[in-house]
């Protein structure tokens, strides 16, 4: 499973209290596309599958699908702010090569 660092967890729970909405988890998923084949989707979501795995990371719950599980297993979720720019980034072992803004991986 996915999991968040500190600083992600933080930033993830004042966006869903921005939400306004009772029961938002983040789901992260992989999904073809991007210049290096798989492409990482992150969106908050009320609704889960059956088959999905939900996680608790810091008081955040994490969905991700059976499918998506197997790209992101031993990955971490982190946030940056700095002079460079904010955003979220991936860290994923399983990611053979990526591209160069960090949103597509083989």
């Amino acid at each position: 499973m996915i999991t968040l660092t500190d600083t992600a967890s933080v930033k993830v729970k004042e966006l869903i209290a921005q939400e306004g909405q009772d029961g938002l988890m983040l789901r992260v998923a992989v999904r073809p596309g991007g210049c290096s084949g798989f492409s990482y989707e992150m969106f908050f979501d009320t609704e889960k599958d059956s088959e999905d795995i939900v996680n608790e990371a810091f008081g955040v719950p994490v969905v991700v699908d059976p499918s998506s599980l197997q790209l992101l297993t031993g990955a971490t979720l982190d946030y940056k702010d700095g002079l460079q720019g904010a955003g979220f980034a991936i860290d994923n072992p399983n990611a053979q090569k990526s591209c160069g803004c960090g949103q597509s991986f083989s």
